[in-house]
């Protein structure tokens, strides 16, 4: 079974889907592997904690920390920068987080912990729509 999924993001930060992917597969009532694959290269696919929304934004700054725009001093190595400052940073971000997700299924139910949400990391500045394959086998 498969299905896409399109979200739009407020820019940088994450954007939970859990919900939206859970009531898929709950109508799937399924047991299997769900595979989710992000279409794009200037954001990511994580599964976070969604109990403290400090640990999105920790993340979110320590990312940009490490990984700061094309118009910071020490970034200006980069040359794609036709996109803008968050574009090259945003490709690199993408590199170093995953951009597919497997999440095993139960009988509908998501494999996920206690404390687990899926989430959409965009990198980019500016708002985004985003489109994400699941595939359930």
């Amino acid at each position: 079974m498969q299905t896409r999924f399109t979200f739009q993001t407020k820019g940088p930060g994450l954007t939970e889907i859990t919900d939206t992917v859970r009531d898929w597969v709950q109508a799937q009532a399924t047991t299997g592997l769900l595979t989710l694959f992000l279409q794009h290269t200037s954001a990511s696919l994580l599964i976070q904690e969604n109990a403290d929304p400090e640990v999105q934004s920790d993340l979110l700054a320590w990312l940009q920390r490490l990984v700061p725009p094309t118009t910071d001093p020490s970034m200006s190595y980069l040359t794609h920068t036709y996109e803008g400052p968050d574009d090259m940073p945003g490709h690199i971000k993408a590199a170093l987080l995953p951009t597919h997700l497997s999440i095993p299924v139960t009988e509908g139910a998501l494999g996920l912990g206690t404390w687990q949400g899926i989430y959409l990391f965009e990198h980019r500045t500016a708002p985004h729509s985003r489109r994400i394959v699941a595939h359930l086998a």
